[in-house]
């Protein structure tokens, strides 16, 4: 049966030779949404996207995306998504125009339409002033904005962006994420692939991966909430001195400097964290302050991949 979501897929794996690059993924994912992939490189985040465009096979599992069965319907799949890859991929050597003129005809859209689409991705995507431009001599974000732009000529339903945002500085990516945004209010899916911690945080649905399992699944409130740790912030004199010495603590999850403080990750079997952080470092006879805060989604991160990294290492 058909899922009505946008996305659905049940034990979906894919190796190559030994190496699982995804391993049994689960994913329900709504329409007109914006779902993210969180991840460090070699999580499994572009391998799933391929599978879920149909441009790679699955070794196990299904995939229903917007009602086809992939791979077995991935032809019929292609004019109803749009895929922005993390390398542009667009022509150098031609002008901005031409190369959605050149889009436009891979998705065979008729005179009139390519017409429409094209004016109207000139004004969205303020590339008006660029048309004659070559592609080869533009900054980072205005190959993005037309990267977007080639992506969303033929009006897909659901957009798949892999690490879109990776070659921009923090002020385009912002611009860029108003867009996405503005694409999912005329009704439009979107599945994109971050390693940022701040733009996995504007997304309505997130899954985090790590070595091609999914390891959280949820909205990022509800991870943050549900976080099972306690979070410390420490201030200190000597505040390298009292990292080490937490860093070596059972109980302690993870210690991480951000300045001049300290954010501590502790089991939740300790009944008042920040009391027992100060009882810990009182034998440093350093002047410290601990005081338990929210947990952010950096804090879910560390928690949700801690099989991979040693315990109580500090950041």
């Amino acid at each position: 049966m058909a899922s009505k979501g946008a996305i659905s897929c049940q034990q979906l794996s894919k190796y190559f030779g030994d190496l699982a690059a995804v391993s049994q993924l689960d994913l329900n994912i709504p329409r007109e949404t914006i779902y993210g992939f969180l991840g460090p490189n070699g999580s499994g985040k572009s391998t799933t996207i391929r599978m879920l465009c149909g441009l790679l096979l699955p070794t196990s599992g299904e995939a229903q995306v917007l009602g086809l069965h992939i791979p077995s319907q991935a032809e019929l799949l292609k004019t109803k998504i749009g895929y922005m890859t993390q390398k542009f991929s667009l022509y150098d050597d031609l002008s901005v125009a031409e190369n959605l003129r050149f889009m436009a005809q891979v998705y065979n859209l008729s005179p009139r339409e390519q017409k429409q689409q094209l004016d109207k991705a000139m004004s969205v995507y303020r590339l008006g002033d660029l048309k004659n431009r070559f592609v080869g001599t533009m900054s980072g974000g205005q190959k993005q904005r037309l990267a977007l732009a080639a992506a969303t000529l033929h009006k897909p339903e659901l957009l798949f962006l892999d690490e879109p945002t990776s070659a921009v500085d923090p002020q385009t990516r912002r611009d860029f994420w108003e867009s996405l945004f503005d694409l999912v209010a005329d009704g439009v899916t979107i599945l994109v692939s971050t390693h940022y911690m701040d733009e996995a945080e504007r997304c309505h649905g997130l899954a985090i991966l790590d070595h091609g399992v999914k390891v959280a699944d949820g909205s990022p409130p509800q991870l943050m909430e549900d976080i099972d740790a306690w979070v410390v912030k420490v201030e200190a004199d000597e505040i390298s001195r009292v990292r080490r010495h937490l860093s070596t603590l059972d109980n302690v999850i993870s210690v991480t400097q951000l300045g001049m403080h300290l954010r501590v990750l502790l089991d939740k079997t300790i009944s008042q964290p920040a009391v027992y952080v100060q009882q810990q470092c009182a034998p440093l006879n350093i002047n410290i302050n601990a005081s338990q805060i929210e947990a952010s989604l950096e804090d879910v991160f560390v928690m949700a991949t801690r099989a991979s990294h040693p315990a109580g290492m500090a950041a």
